[in-house]
């Protein structure tokens, strides 16, 4: 395994407020997930991190994992009963970053359906599930793993938006931002927005049209989600 791939994870990406927008999560969800929160009194300890640091500075394999939790946000069940599977899956997969790695969703779904039971996690909340006698991944670890591309194991790129091939995103290009090759998808649509037509930003920014046209319908989700988050 190259050393680039394994720095990757530990790279420093994101804000925390950027996590929210970039994965259109309500407001102060990143923070909570990813560093613990308080309410009441009680202190909740994060999801992603081991323990809470009060960092703002999200890493790549901070982002990935959210970017996981992200599919379950409708489950209808507190994302902090993930923690107990997830400090197992740990022990088991890698100390820190253990969902931001293929092997539990390829290779050790086996193990991680032990985890599962031995934590009694809620249905909704599980990584693998058993159908017609056979381990496979959940609805929401299954469109997780659609959208995420490895290289020796580890997720070096994220595609934000199923059914939108072209966007991607990659901690390696525009600071993290969701890009169409190396063009941010936001540069695109404020370029629409201010009266430029498709082909001439295809050809500014040396797109085809689909490209252009796949960066706005990706803009033109995110603003949607977030309205209705």
């Amino acid at each position: 395994m190259s050393r680039r791939v394994v720095d990757l994870l530990d790279r420093p990406t994101y804000g925390l407020q950027q996590v929210d927008r970039i994965l259109a999560l309500p407001t102060g969800t990143a923070r909570r997930w990813i560093d613990g929160y308080e309410r009441r009194g009680k202190m909740y300890l994060p999801v992603v991190r081991v323990e809470p640091t009060g960092d703002e500075i999200v890493t790549w394999g901070e982002f990935v994992e959210t970017r996981l939790l992200a599919e379950y946000r409708d489950a209808g069940v507190p994302m902090t009963h993930l923690r107990p599977a997830i400090d197992r899956l740990r022990q088991t997969f890698h100390p820190r970053y253990p969902l931001a790695h293929s092997r539990p969703f390829v290779a050790g779904r086996e193990l991680v359906l032990e985890i599962q039971d031995d934590v009694r996690l809620e249905r909704d909340l599980r990584i693998v599930v058993v159908r017609n006698d056979q381990v496979v991944l959940s609805d929401a670890a299954r469109r997780f793993t659609d959208s995420t591309m490895f290289e020796d194991d580890i997720a070096v790129r994220i595609r934000p938006v199923a059914g939108i091939e072209q966007v991607v995103i990659d901690p390696l290009r525009q600071f993290g931002e969701p890009v169409v090759r190396s063009v941010p998808t936001d540069v695109i649509a404020e370029q629409v927005r201010a009266g430029e037509s498709i082909d001439g930003i295809a050809e500014l920014y040396d797109l085809s049209r689909a490209e252009v046209d796949a960066a706005v319908r990706f803009e033109l989700v995110c603003s949607g989600k977030s309205a209705a988050a």
